[in-house]
């Protein structure tokens, strides 16, 4: 970040609001990278971050999770262990392999994400392709370390095999102390029968005043002084054995310390980017949290053009402390651009022009640092430098009286701000001879016209006023005042110049009645008419307000009025399109009892059956399609999508996708369509013949594709059976407490059964544990053939303790 970013962020409390954003971080990692985040001048860094926190929203919005908790800041280790001979400690090393094993999981999630997302995924491939396959490494380690962070006894055979030698000496040696100890307890000498350790030394406690009766080693006393630890003389090898395998022990300990280290260290470059992109990924997930707790909206950046556009913007941390009381910030909304670049904004005091000076600058710092801004609509530059003088600099260190701070401070943004710039000035002018303050204020804001940066100014001088209505590029705006409860609304209208309102707000404040009516005689002619002018203005602009939001509720009611009367057209055609039906029925009937005489007019029997099952079978698919191209027709006329639409035709059937079994009418045949060459052709395969044929060559569809592949055989004359076809496929099968063979193979025909029935998706609970059964799972679920894709469902339903499986249906 630029010096000139850092003079603002002070002043526009960029660091409180990354303390906010740090409260949607779990991890010291992620916490850590968003104290670090700062604001860029660089167009393609801010873009990309952009995206990047709109598609980790749209991951999030599709029940798409990620666990960071516990992930530390590794670098520091990661370092080390590329030093020949160093060796981690046992927790140093796990949270080392954590780390690798959050990130391989983050890497099959980015490889496959879920497929109901709607926006695209290329920004989070991008990055997260930065994480290499880590099998390998996370093999070497699987099943080494303990969640304490301590050695398994299979970290190595000769671990395991010194500490069971370990185990068996300790049994040994509090075997041969309990006998010792029930003879001594016969004669008194014990002051308890228990066994204890000091110093890695198995002891027994014995009364201080008869130790001398003990022969043996003393290896301390209690606090007290009335018992002494003795290590007997019969148990002091047993001691000395146990010592030597304790140090054997941590020989191998240290043995196996080193070569994980080093293995560590092999992949050092490549651990280190999986932290770099984990740290990245939790502060967009951050980003995306604040952004949906905040109504936040990603900044369009202007370019070429130099466009500042805020809707309905909020200042962050005035929204946070306000929600906190159960109160609403009241948003404010500005534009400029490269015809306007300079607005001076007027009005009483606490009426909210400083708090839209912080908010733009605020929001501007957040856009370049790649947050999402609360607002309905941000469009901004990037800005080489947010310059801001507000708030008292008086100084009595350095000597500076409040306006001397203000002129110094500005002195320094004179100088250092270019077109490319956004200033922000608070109470112009002020902390000096009004006259004079006036007359300064008018040519610092003229200087920063000519400078051509864009520039947000508050004053209470009406010079500036003037200056604003008489310039051309330069607005007024107003903070609002109600006049009638003497109370400021905080709302920006641009466009208009605002009154102070000082005397009034000193009456609403209480000042003695007296004083205040003093005031008003002693204000000179001019000012009083501009005052009154303006108050006249204020007025009749809440009352066009009030007409404009009289117009917007009688358009409602007339949109509603619309709707009604819609509803009751759409019912009276319901109405007439159930008496055609009646009509139409009619006539089926009529034809079918003529169809039924003509049979019976056939005197010879065996024709006659066979025309009258011709005519029924005839009746039955004339009433089918009548009935389909009747429906069809209706439904297009009443919504309009027969007009142009050929797809609207009934006689056309309108669903044939690839994979359905259908029947062509030039061959009689059926037929199964191998691929869709446009909306009114397709290939098809008619046994080993393929052929091109029009959407109006297919008279049916037999069997669609989403149909079961059983059904679908079936329908095209294969016999299949089943031998527990009657029984229905569950939805879900649990394989908690199996073995990871046992329910891989379980997992695989419960799959089989799934597909064979036409599910499209299922549910394995696997339980979550270690997560060694979870991984083995999904890894032998992405490679069998029926399955589509593999995700972890929401943490209301199981979280990483099931998978959601989708079948290729």
């Amino acid at each position: 970040m630029s010096s000139l970013l850092h003079s603002s962020a002070r002043v526009l409390e960029f660091d409180a609001l990354r303390e906010l954003l740090g409260g949607y971080a779990v991890s010291p990692l992620g916490k850590g990278r968003i104290v670090k985040l700062e604001p860029s001048t660089d167009h393609g860094w801010i873009e990309n971050q952009q995206r990047l926190v709109s598609e980790i929203r749209e991951f999030r919005r599709v029940g798409g999770r990620f666990e960071f908790s516990a992930l530390e800041d590794v670098q520091g280790l990661i370092e080390k262990s590329r030093i020949a001979g160093a060796a981690l400690e046992t927790a140093e090393i796990r949270d080392v392999v954590l780390l690798v094993d959050r990130a391989a999981e983050w890497r099959a999630i980015a490889m496959q994400p879920p497929a109901n997302m709607r926006e695209e995924w290329s920004a989070v491939r991008g990055m997260s392709n930065r994480i290499v396959d880590f099998s390998e490494l996370l093999r070497f380690f699987r099943n080494k370390i303990q969640p304490d962070g301590t050695l398994e006894d299979h970290a190595s055979a000769e671990l395991g095999r010194v500490r069971r030698e370990m185990e068996k000496q300790r049994r040994t040696i509090q075997e041969s102390l309990r006998g010792y100890l029930r003879r001594l307890a016969e004669g008194g000498t014990v002051q308890d029968e228990l066994i204890t350790i000091r110093g890695e030394r198995f002891v027994i406690p014995v009364k201080a005043e008869q130790k001398r009766r003990v022969q043996g080693v003393v290896h301390g006393a209690s606090s007290s002084g009335q018992t002494v630890y003795v290590e007997p003389l019969e148990t002091i090898e047993q001691n000395n054995e146990l010592v030597r395998l304790l140090e054997e022990e941590q020989a191998e300990i240290h043995r196996i310390l080193l070569e994980m280290t080093r293995r560590l260290g092999e992949q050092a470059e490549e651990i280190a980017a999986a932290l770099d992109v984990l740290g990245e990924l939790e502060l967009q997930f951050a980003k995306a949290r604040f952004a949906e707790d905040y109504n936040c909206v990603a900044v369009q950046l202007s370019s070429p053009a130099s466009i500042l556009v805020l809707r309905d913007a909020r200042h962050p941390l005035l929204q946070r402390n306000l929600r906190l009381k159960g109160a609403d910030v009241v948003p404010v909304s500005l534009e400029l651009d490269d015809e306007r670049r300079q607005l001076i904004i007027s009005g009483p005091n606490t009426g909210g022009k400083t708090l839209t000076l912080k908010t733009a600058g605020l929001l501007a710092l957040m856009a370049q640092s790649g947050i999402p801004v609360p607002a309905d609509r941000a469009e901004m530059p990037v800005f080489d430098g947010v310059l801001a003088d507000i708030g008292d600099y008086q100084s009595i260190e350095q000597n500076l009286s409040t306006f001397s701070a203000h002129v110094t401070n500005i002195d320094f943004i004179s100088r250092t701000a270019t077109r490319d710039s956004l200033v922000l000035l608070d109470e112009l002018g002020s902390a000096t001879d009004p006259e004079e303050g006036a007359a300064l204020a008018v040519a610092i804001a003229q200087h920063f016209k000519d400078v051509s940066c864009m520039t947000v100014i508050s004053t209470h001088h009406t010079s500036l006023k003037v200056y604003a209505a008489n310039t051309s590029g330069v607005l007024n705006a107003a903070v609002g005042f109600d006049e009638k409860t003497l109370q400021p609304t905080y709302e920006l209208r641009v466009g208009v110049p605002g009154a102070s309102a000082g005397i009034n707000i000193a009456k609403r404040l209480g000042l003695n009645p007296s004083i205040v009516e003093s005031a008003r005689t002693k204000l000179g002619t001019q000012a009083r008419d501009v005052g009154e002018f303006l108050d006249r203005l204020h007025a009749e602009l809440r009352q066009a307000e009030g007409e404009r939001l009289r117009m917007k509720e009688r358009e409602q009611e007339l949109e509603r009025e619309r709707a009604r009367l819609a509803a009751e057209g759409k019912r009276e055609q319901q109405v007439k399109v159930r008496e055609m039906e009646k009509k139409l029925e009619t006539l089926l009937r009529d034809f079918e009892y003529h169809a039924r005489e003509a049979v019976n007019a056939v005197q010879d029997r065996a024709a006659a059956q066979k025309l009258s099952k011709d005519a029924e079978r005839r009746v039955a698919r004339l009433r089918r399609e009548f009935r389909e191209q009747f429906d069809s027709t209706v439904v297009a006329h009443a919504t309009g999508a027969d007009v142009g639409d050929p797809n609207a035709q009934p006689t056309v059937v309108k669903h044939v996708s690839e994979g359905d079994t259908v029947k062509l009418k030039s061959t009689r045949r059926p037929a199964r369509v191998v691929r869709k060459i446009d909306e009114q052709h397709f290939e098809v395969e008619v046994g080993a013949m393929k052929m091109r044929v029009g959407r109006d060559d297919v008279a049916e569809v037999l069997a669609s594709a989403a149909e079961s592949p059983v059904k679908a055989a079936r329908a095209r004359g294969i016999s299949i059976s089943l031998g527990n076809e009657s029984q229905s496929v569950p939805s879900e099968i649990n394989v908690i407490g199996r073995t990871v063979d046992d329910a891989t193979r379980e997992v695989e025909k419960f799959v089989d059964r799934a597909f064979l029935a036409g599910m499209p998706r299922v549910r394995v609970v696997h339980g979550s544990g270690m997560g060694i059964l979870r991984k083995a799972l999904r890894q032998a679920l992405r490679q069998h053939p029926h399955v589509e894709s593999v995700s972890e469902p929401p943490q209301n339903e199981g979280g990483a303790g099931a998978t959601v499986v989708e079948l290729r249906i």
